[in-house]
């Protein structure tokens, strides 16, 4: 890695304190640009200009990059030239010339109220295993938090008496979430029966069967599991789980500004792509506000 690359890594683990998740995608689409501008036009990333950076953007479209992959890595390139233009390396942004690729809007998945009750109450909770995944299915769908943030939470974290979790989220920032009587439930169960099984020093809540802290990736794949054994229509994840949490909350006229705090957001925007609603709740508005429905 060169130098301007390097500290422009540093800049954003220092300065603008960005997730090492982040961090890794920002680096990993700088190499992949100074290995295109290597091969192709023998320049390096501070040499290169606007005619280079379009050849870049049609190499992916080439290669049958997706739009939300090529506009992640334009985003990349335009903070590395923007830094390079602060710090006085590069007199220009070539990057600032180009628009991103318009985004098709999917509608987020989710889940049915009734399809995750029946999920509910076909979990086992029996052995240590199964009361950890019955709480962990309840807090995420009570509170809507990432698997990330999911996996960093602690025992410390839950007050048991307010019923809240103190949510450790992207870029350091934290905010509190209520926690459903649901989920308090199967939390009560799972830390008093369950849990002390698995481990009873290590201070997450949620653990492996070592004993040890349970990764996102154990926790997509026990949700993989639990869909293949539920038979349910589509796969549940983590983000199906947090989408229907989001979408549950907005058709039973949850304002916005309340669920962009509780998905911990940072503007309206990010949440807005929840203001969709279900065939039966459009159906049901309709009967009942339209003249000659």
């Amino acid at each position: 890695m060169d130098i301007e690359m390097s500290s422009f890594i540093d800049y954003l683990k220092m300065e603008k304190r960005s997730s090492p998740h982040t961090v890794h995608a920002y680096q990993r689409d700088l190499e992949e640009y100074r290995s295109f501008l290597h091969g192709r036009y023998m320049k390096t990333i501070e040499d290169a200009g606007t005619t280079e950076l379009r050849g870049f953007l049609t190499e992916l479209y080439a290669h049958g990059t997706s739009r939300r992959t090529v506009s992640r890595k334009l985003s990349s390139l335009r903070a590395f030239y923007r830094y390079l233009h602060r710090e006085d390396v590069n007199a220009e942004n070539p990057a600032a010339l180009l628009s991103a690729p318009k985004q098709g809007r999917k509608l987020p998945v989710f889940f049915y109220e009734e399809e995750l009750k029946a999920l509910f109450h076909a979990l086992p909770a029996h052995t240590a295993l199964d009361m950890r995944n019955f709480a962990l299915l309840e807090l995420l769908y009570a509170t809507g938090i990432r698997v990330g943030e999911c996996v960093k939470a602690d025992i410390a974290d839950y007050d048991r008496d307010l019923g809240t979790l103190l949510v450790h989220g992207k870029g350091g920032k934290e905010r509190y979430v209520p926690v459903g009587s649901y989920a308090q439930d199967a939390l009560e169960i799972y830390l008093n029966q369950g849990r002390a099984e698995l481990s009873p020093t290590c201070e997450a809540i949620f653990l492996n069967y070592r004993g040890s802290r349970l990764s996102a990736r154990g926790i997509q794949k026990m949700l993989l599991k639990l869909s293949e054994d539920a038979s349910v229509s589509s796969r549940i994840s983590p983000h199906v789980i947090r989408h229907s949490f989001a979408t549950h909350l907005l058709n039973a006229g949850a304002d916005l500004r309340t669920v962009q705090e509780l998905l911990g957001h940072e503007g309206l925007a990010a949440t807005q792509i929840y203001t969709h609603v279900s065939k039966d709740r459009l159906r049901t508005v309709y009967n009942q506000s339209h003249p000659r429905a």
